[in-house]
């Protein structure tokens, strides 16, 4: 495939490199005019005016607006734990925080990053006025859904407790909820995924869990006071009765339920009406079933650290890790609110050879991550044993986890959304391979140092994937694009959401313009080859299985084509 080279007046990396065209498989509708008379009859915005969705302008904003719901988020989820560790005994809030983390990690891996797939083509489609994208909708459902409620009826047949099988009957819910929220990501709209899994998800959890624990203290349908704790939400060494664990169990999953009916309904008013279009389903798994391998290593990956403290250590162990980890949300929820803003300009920008933009936005997204997420690492290693002791007794041992914490997530910020790009540049078996490894240095630090060390080891081992996970495509993206977190674009980037002053003229070369120039590149031109690559949506989500595509490397390099 031919390399493009696009230099730009405000290239900081050196000489033009040759940038790869990121193949895109043409849609099977092609532009029929059937389609187009199946829009809605708002028109889409225009992607590349200022202000708009393209723009570094709009970026900005949905970038803010993903952070204020992160933002709520994590503080939901942070009540959310210490409500549960002062509730119950460290044992019941240990097999609490380890059933729902295996209830995400199984969901995680059930999705099949077919949310991810449906953002990638729904967004594609809209030249076609997103004719396409109600036939990508049934096709990813279909399967995912199918799939999920197997899982969750073997998983209630088989004998268990209470809790779980809540969860497992929840299972489906979850699963869908995920898929069809990123769904609405696909038409550009951040709003659904900041009301619904933003504000809405963690705060329902927050009150339901709330309310489980009063009528548990109370007596209030509950068990007898005498099988709960006494103390006023103060740790006790008396083990919750089952009914209040599945009730924990219950509240932490039925919101599941309300963001899927939600987002079901803003999809079915959002999608065209017309004739489901040949071949959708082929061009959705063709072109999403290389990153479900990634996916799942991905979403093990995110919790796998309180799954082994709980089988190595105990649950009162994985509750202690789970409190002192908390904060770790923080950085996992930012990352996430900016890469699904940032994603699509990113996949635009590399997709068309448009490297100046794209370094644009990766610098611009590193310093938003930064600058939020800093001082509440430096504030959380500062002040851990004051923290710590919101959780109740027992939980100051997990000081120095917290260090170890803050320290690894501030190196992960500083790396920016390395993974975002290296997989929107299609790069998808170099981002496999990444976590593989950060999965297997997990893994083996965990297996050698939690025996001995405790959830320090257990930290130590989280520490040492992630520094893996972000370091290596850092790496890459250096070494092919010549991309770096931070550069000329880093001081721009606190500015971007500033009113416009007025002048008789625009700026001939401010960056900004520059940037907005060709944020929305036509996707359908791209030649059809095997669709076996495409961005992700965050540092988290890591595409895989598939051909790298070759690129120019260092400065001064001579342009090639693949590798």
């Amino acid at each position: 495939m031919a390399a493009l080279t696009r230099p730009g007046p405000h290239d900081d990396a050196g000489p033009a490199r040759a940038v790869p065209r990121i193949r895109v498989p043409r849609s099977r509708t092609g532009r029929r005019k059937s389609v187009l008379a199946a829009l809605t009859s708002s028109r889409p915005p225009d992607r590349t005016a200022p202000g708009g969705p393209g723009s570094m302008r709009g970026t900005a904003r949905a970038g803010l607006a993903g952070l204020a719901g992160a933002g709520v988020g994590a503080a939901a989820q942070f009540a959310t734990v210490v409500l549960v560790t002062r509730g119950t005994d460290r044992q019941t809030a240990g097999a609490f925080f380890t059933s729902t983390a295996l209830c995400l990690t199984a969901a995680g891996i059930l999705r099949l990053d077919a949310g991810n797939g449906l953002v990638r083509l729904i967004a594609r489609s809209h030249p076609l006025g997103y004719g396409p994208a109600r036939g990508y909708v049934r096709a990813a459902f279909v399967p995912v859904a199918a799939l999920s409620l197997a899982v969750a009826a073997v998983a209630v047949l088989r004998p268990a407790d209470p809790a779980s099988r809540v969860l497992a009957a929840a299972l489906p819910a979850v699963v869908c909820a995920d898929v069809a929220v990123a769904a609405t990501r696909g038409f550009g709209a951040m709003r659904p995924t900041v009301l619904l899994t933003g504000l809405f998800l963690p705060s329902a959890q927050l009150a339901g869990v709330t309310l489980v624990l009063w009528a548990a203290h109370t007596g209030a349908g509950g068990p007898a006071p005498a099988a709960v704790n006494t103390g006023a939400f103060v740790n006790t060494v008396e083990p919750v009765d089952a009914v209040t664990l599945t009730a924990l169990a219950a509240a932490w999953a039925w919101p599941y339920a309300v963001v899927l009916a939600t987002a079901a309904l803003w999809l079915r008013r959002r999608l065209p009406r017309g004739p489901r279009p040949p071949g959708a389903a082929l061009d959705l798994w063709r072109d999403t079933w290389p990153r479900s391998a990634a996916a799942a290593l991905q979403s093990v990956f995110q919790r796998l650290d309180v799954l082994v403290v709980a089988a190595l250590a105990g649950p009162a162990e994985a509750a202690v890790y789970t409190a002192a980890t908390r904060f770790k949300v923080v950085g996992q929820l930012a990352g996430q609110g900016l890469a699904q803003a940032v994603q699509p300009g990113l996949v635009r920008a590399l997709a068309g050879g448009d490297l100046p933009r794209a370094r644009a936005l990766y610098q611009s997204a590193t310093m938003w991550l930064v600058v939020p997420t800093w001082p509440i690492w430096l504030g959380y290693a500062a002040f851990a044993p004051w923290l710590l002791g919101v959780f109740g007794d027992g939980y100051a041992s997990g000081v120095p986890v917290a260090l170890v914490l803050a320290g690894t997530m501030m190196a992960a910020t500083a790396c920016g959304m390395a993974d975002v790009a290296l997989s929107a540049a299609g790069h998808t078996r170099s981002s496999l391979a990444n976590l593989v490894a950060a999965v297997a240095t997990t893994v083996a630090l965990d297996v050698l140092l939690v025996p001995s060390a405790g959830v320090l080891g257990a930290a130590l081992g989280w520490s040492g994937g992630t520094l893996v996970k972000n370091l290596l495509p850092l790496w890459r993206i250096h070494r092919r694009y010549g991309l770096r977190p931070f550069g000329a674009h880093s001081v721009a980037a606190l500015t971007p959401w500033r009113p416009p002053r007025r002048t008789a003229s625009p700026p001939a070369s401010a960056d900004m313009n520059d940037a907005d120039r060709g944020a929305d590149g036509d996707l359908c031109h791209a030649t059809d080859h095997d669709a076996d690559h495409d961005a992700d949506r965050d540092p988290g989500h890591d595409p895989g299985s598939a051909a790298e595509r070759g690129a120019g490397g260092e400065p001064g390099r001579r342009a090639g084509g693949r590798r």
